[in-house]
């Protein structure tokens, strides 16, 4: 019996079309919705405490607190800044701790000027050795914060301002509307800001509390993909046991010659100093030299000795960015191995446990005042440390490029892996085989040639 051919109506084809764009979008939403997770560090985030501490004529004095919570993504020079939009017609009479970036348009005011009359202010931190009387607690780094884990006790800044035309009660405040921060580029989504619970305070002899009157914060959440276009570092492997170095994938972080990489710089050019611009000065956006994976860092993992009962590993971290030193920099290595780390030379370490009681992470930073500073490109812009693991022989094996890490972070930012196809493997078995079974053929020769000698 044959199949009957019926006729397929144009509108079909529409409605299929229409279920296909909409589950595209649903999973691309999906996706983006997830960006912002990072599973070694899952509840990191930068908190904003807004602390009202005491009424004035026509407003409030607040202290504004950025706490970093984020295990190894810090906040480096540049530094951050920090904008919002007034939900009122609220003025900066004054500041301290820091500044706006611009004062706005004052001119209806006469006598007293206002700090800032700007409707959307952008705040950024003062210098270190700003005069005292400018200052407040835990305020004036140049806008640099350090990471939670790398160093608690400078993971947080502090300003002061004093906010007029705003309310003078819990009931006539308004809460600041479209929190923005910039660390120093994009990459942050800033949440609403949240009236929760005042802040409690404990005094020097730490005998009494005091509180805020009013307290709100604001939870700021990091993406890579916001804060740039392409990677920013990459990885290369090499091993004792395979001539094969494996080098950062081609144009990893972006190609040569193309808009989107930018331009990049010969380390053979002719008075190279010259042709650099602000050598020396921190930039956001890399000049780098021309590679073929055209990253700011290459990390580079060597397994360098095997022992009875340990093996070594050596860690290079390169600058190839002509204008940014690397303050505090920091790197997570995830490898099953951890749990056997025995010493490490040089760098800091402190484990990372994000699933419990799998230790399988590591944060590695500087010595301070040592290697914690990685210099711009050239002579001086690596670092390097050995890792010494002892093996546990249940788990252990250089086969199959378990050696090597499974991923790798600089600064906060992944880092671009060698496929797993291309890892050193140890040689082929078959080709211990054959030697093997070569040798035993050459003996079996050497017998009988033997005693057909004898014979």
């Amino acid at each position: 019996m044959g199949l009957l051919a019926l006729p397929i109506p144009g509108s079909f084809f529409k409605v299929i079309s229409c279920s296909v764009l909409v589950l595209l979008s649903l999973s691309c939403t999906s996706f983006t919705a997830t960006e912002a997770y990072d599973p070694l560090d899952p509840s990191g985030n930068i908190t904003i405490k807004w602390d009202i501490m005491s009424w004035t004529p026509d407003g409030y004095v607040a202290v504004v607190t950025i706490y970093n919570f984020q295990q190894y993504r810090h906040i480096q020079a540049p530094g951050w800044s920090l904008g919002w939009i007034w939900a009122k017609k609220e003025v900066i009479w004054s500041m301290m701790g820091g500044q706006t970036t611009e004062q706005g348009d004052c001119s209806r005011f006469k006598g007293n000027i206002p700090h800032c009359c700007k409707k959307d202010p952008t705040v950024v931190d003062l210098l270190p050795g700003t005069p005292y009387n400018q200052q407040i607690a835990n305020c004036c780094k140049g806008g640099v914060i350090n990471s939670w884990a790398q160093d608690p006790a400078t993971a947080a800044t502090s300003f002061q301002l004093s906010v007029g035309q705003a309310g003078t009660t819990n009931k006539t405040v308004r809460v600041p509307k479209n929190f923005t921060l910039k660390a120093p580029g994009p990459g942050y989504t800033c949440g609403p800001a949240k009236i929760v619970k005042p802040s409690k305070f404990i005094t020097a002899d730490k005998r009494r509390f005091t509180q805020a009157l009013m307290t709100w914060n604001v939870t700021c959440t990091y993406s890579q993909f916001l804060a740039q276009k392409a990677p920013t570092c990459c990885v290369s492997l090499s091993s004792f046991y395979n001539s094969t170095i494996v080098p950062c994938p081609t144009c990893a972080c972006g190609c040569q010659n193309t808009s989107l990489s930018g331009s990049c710089i010969d380390p053979n050019t002719p008075h190279l100093a010259s042709v650099v611009p602000s050598a020396g000065k921190n930039s956001y956006t890399p000049l780098v030299q021309c590679t073929s994976h055209m990253c700011p860092i290459r990390v580079h993992w060597h397994v360098k000795v095997n022992y009875k009962e340990y093996w070594r590993v050596k860690v290079t971290i390169t600058n190839f960015n002509y204008i940014m030193n690397y303050t505090q920099w920091n790197l997570v290595v995830q490898h099953p191995n951890f749990d056997n780390l025995t010493e490490i030379f040089s760098f800091n370490y402190k484990p990372l446990t994000p699933y419990g009681a799998i230790n399988d992470t590591a944060m590695l930073w500087g010595v301070k005042f040592y290697n914690d500073l990685l210099m711009q490109a050239g002579p001086a812009g690596n670092v390097q440390s050995e890792l010494l693991f002892q093996k546990d022989k249940s788990t252990f094996t250089f086969e199959k490029g378990w050696a090597f890490p499974r991923r790798i972070y600089f600064n906060g930012d992944n880092c671009v892996m060698p496929p797993p196809d291309a890892y050193p493997w140890l040689p082929n078995a078959s080709s211990r085989q054959l030697i093997y079974t070569l040798g035993l053929v050459m003996t079996i020769l050497s017998a009988v040639a033997f005693l057909q000698g004898y014979a």
